[in-house]
């Protein structure tokens, strides 16, 4: 099961946007680029990812292009994070398809500027897209891979729902994922 509505169209979802107390979450449009190369293109944001530091504008160019046509393809994806107040992008956090352990899941993911941290503002986020993704894929599985040492953002995860899952840990592109996870078969008695 995958989450794709014939009935709203592209623009209807690039319209979309998930408020909530203090954050307006909207689907990168390409004058985000810039702040996708800000976040993605700095050595502390990426710290316990360095296979995702960019190297210039051009691989941001590159990596808009795939989330966009993650929205395209499925209807959901990531989304660019702003306070209410200002038109400055904070960060990124959505979802995307992906295999974990024979599953199909949703990846959790959250990226924010340095200067937005310690805020909460990555918590608030990832809970209002668990939340959007619970109500129109009740019961799909929804997964955070984390790095051991990041305690922040294993804090996030758990903020947002998630509840760590040691035997599903797996290695990732830069070393041990630890996983946090939702609506696992074994959470919800289900069998996928």
């Amino acid at each position: 099961m995958e989450f794709y509505d014939p009935f709203v169209s592209d623009a209807d979802l690039t319209k979309m946007e998930i408020p909530t107390a203090r954050l307006v979450l909207r689907r990168p449009a390409a004058e985000d680029i810039d702040a996708i190369f800000t976040v993605n293109g700095d050595p502390r944001a990426c710290a316990h990812n360095p296979s995702d530091l960019l190297g210039g504008r051009e691989d941001a160019v590159r990596l808009f292009h795939r989330w966009d046509r993650h929205w395209q393809e499925h209807g959901l994806g990531y989304w660019t994070v702003r306070r209410h107040d200002s038109a400055t992008p904070l960060g990124f956090c959505g979802t995307k398809y992906m295999d974990l352990d024979g599953m199909r899941v949703l990846n959790l993911f959250y990226r924010f500027d340095p200067a937005a941290w310690g805020r909460g503002y990555a918590s608030e986020a990832a809970g209002a897209v668990v939340g959007w993704v619970r109500d129109r894929l009740p019961g799909f599985p929804i997964v955070a891979r984390v790095r051991p040492g990041n305690a922040a953002s294993q804090r996030v995860a758990v903020r947002a729902g998630l509840v760590r899952c040691e035997h599903l840990d797996t290695a990732g592109e830069d070393g041990l994922d630890w996983i946090y996870a939702a609506n696992l078969p074994e959470q919800t008695g289900t069998v996928r």
